[in-house]
């Protein structure tokens, strides 16, 4: 059961005339609840069981390699699994994502969106364990979302590195762009790590944060053939003006492994689940629910007004609806404030829900990270323009500056959850 913990305080109106079909605190539980259900059904815990399950490893060794936010959930339900019949293994996940010790399992924290140095550290101990197998023995590699940050053996300088990753996420690229960029300068990505652990064959299962569930692309494709080129690699640079060097020009000009012999993989989650659990919850609590899309991929703020305007249209029709949206969007950063793609998607609502009674909108990360911050998302409702305006804040300026963080906090519309042990994309509901 996740933790779920939602700085929001929604008083009841006070006057005792005032309408109130649905009263404020229970569109919050109603939020809590869809939040909670979605996240519980994302665990990779059943999705790990199915996938190992009967399973036959032969007589070789089986050396367990998780990577990503969601490693140690995932690398716990396989010892549980499998037991003993893993001789060794690793987990490399987020920064504070561990939850303990596990069997024989080395743990291993790193850094997350940029790598840093115990990512290197982490996947050079990885690479030693794999190192020497033989055609016999069996590489169980778990592969989640934020893998690309945590799994690394960087082919440049790690300032060359981390100046790049912060480009790219500041730059307004997409997850397909950034990844297709990072399989480059990387000695494990692209499917270099499965021609390392050659002639060992590699059972890879994956727990999808991208939309569309690219293999290659998923933490940027340790273990699976590359299909993006060279040339798209250039179109990229080119795009967003990055700067290179001439090591890095260098490297653009060599193709990453399209073919690869020793990978069985295995898919294992999606945001498309995500939303159907949404929709789900909402229909148990007597919302007809509409899943819009399961591969929003806008600018936050865009699909936050686009949310709230679909709310106006809907308010005060006699009906209980929720209108459902997962992928994951972007920011494009023009300010210095703090804050992550759900905060900010869910505070550009704001103003089309102001004045309405009855709605909300909320936007979580199923990771319980939303950006460098320790919230997952933000909540939302008609009363929360004319809260932030009472607390000195202006909506439109907390969004230039990229300061979703603290414009919600003044209002009580963070939402925590902690590490949940998934990482699947985002949800946003909007609820009338």
């Amino acid at each position: 059961m996740i933790d779920l913990h939602v700085i929001t305080e929604i008083k009841e109106p006070t006057n005792k005339t005032e309408k109130s079909v649905i009263p404020m605190s229970k569109l919050r539980q109603d939020a809590d609840a869809i939040i909670q259900a979605a996240i519980t059904a994302a665990q990779p815990d059943e999705a790990v069981r199915k996938a190992l399950e009967g399973r036959d490893f032969g007589s070789g060794r089986v050396v367990l390699v998780a990577a990503g936010k969601g490693a140690w959930q995932m690398a716990n339900a396989a010892s549980r699994i499998l037991g003993s019949r893993i001789d060794t293994g690793i987990v490399i996940t987020k920064y504070d994502h561990s939850k303990g010790p596990i069997a024989n399992f080395t743990i291993r924290e790193a850094g997350h969106p940029i790598p840093d140095e115990n990512s290197f550290t982490a996947t050079q101990q990885a690479l030693d364990l794999v190192s020497g197998l033989t055609a016999q023995d069996t590489v169980l590699f778990l592969l989640s979302g934020g893998g690309s940050a945590l799994f690394e053996k960087p082919l440049i300088p790690a300032a060359d590195l981390e100046e790049l990753t912060h480009n790219l996420l500041v730059c307004g690229a997409d997850i397909v762009e950034i990844n297709t960029l990072r399989k480059r300068f990387s000695g494990v990505k692209g499917g270099r790590f499965a021609q390392l652990c050659a002639p060992a064959h590699v059972v890879s299962i994956v727990l999808s944060d991208i939309l569309g569930d690219p293999l290659d692309m998923i933490a940027s494709g340790p273990a699976y053939p590359d299909s993006s080129t060279c040339a798209q690699a250039k179109e990229i640079v080119q795009k967003y003006h990055l700067p290179m060097t001439e090591q890095m020009l260098a490297l653009l000009e060599q193709e990453t492994p399209k073919a690869l012999g020793n990978v069985t993989t295995r898919i294992t989650g999606s945001v498309r689940e995500l939303c159907t659990a949404a929709a789900d919850a909402c229909r148990k609590l007597g919302y007809e629910p509409v899943v819009l899309t399961d591969r929003l991929c806008c600018e936050a703020r865009e699909a936050g007004s686009f949310l709230g305007s679909i709310v106006r249209t809907h308010a005060g029709q006699g009906k209980r609806l929720a209108f459902i949206a997962g992928g994951e969007t972007v920011v494009h950063l023009t300010g210095k404030g703090l804050g992550g793609r759900n905060q900010e998607l869910a505070l550009a609502a704001a103003p089309a829900l102001a004045g309405l009674e009855h709605c909300c909108v909320f936007s979580v990360g199923s990771d319980g990270t939303d950006g460098p911050t320790d919230a997952a998302g933000g909540y939302v409702d008609g009363d929360t323009a004319a809260a932030l305006a009472a607390a000195g804040w202006n909506v439109f300026d907390a969004l230039q500056n990229n300061d979703a963080y603290h414009a919600l906090q003044a209002v009580e519309g963070l939402i925590l959850t902690g590490a949940t042990g998934t990482n699947v994309n985002d949800v946003a509901v909007a609820l009338v």
